[in-house]
């Protein structure tokens, strides 16, 4: 038996006489149940060109109504290759035009930010109530 300080920051602080191999194994098992607990955010992520016909974004867009539906977090970004960088005002509008579609679905995180050669926004779904 060994004599293990439970809580230090207490006034006074606490202390148990116990088996400390027993008080570790205890205290992993409840940080694992802790963890199999916790929330896992899912993230998908959509793709477009800058030049997206409306049959294509369509078909993605019920994508990602799909994927909100289901809890997970929509990463949705345009990819600029080559010289396509030059429509950099197309594809906030592709982006702004979905999160607009989406607004029953989903709250926008942030506006679209341009990194590198995508743009990108992240829609986190609503709370079901």
């Amino acid at each position: 038996m060994d004599l293990v300080e439970i809580s230090p920051k207490a006034k006074p602080p606490v202390c148990k006489v116990i088996d400390y191999k027993k008080f570790l194994y205890e205290q992993k098992r409840r940080e694992k149940a802790q963890k199999a607990k916790a929330v896992k955010v899912v993230v998908k992520e959509i793709r477009f060109g800058p030049n997206t016909d409306d049959h294509d974004y369509e078909f993605k867009k019920k994508h990602a109504i799909k994927f909100l539906e289901d809890g997970a977090k929509v990463k949705a970004y345009v990819f600029f290759k080559g010289r396509s960088i030059i429509f950099k005002d197309q594809g906030q509008i592709l982006l702004l035009r979905l999160a607009q579609d989406l607004e029953e679905y989903g709250k926008l995180e942030e506006m679209p930010k341009l990194m590198g050669k995508r743009m990108s926004i992240f829609i986190q779904p609503k709370k079901k109530k």
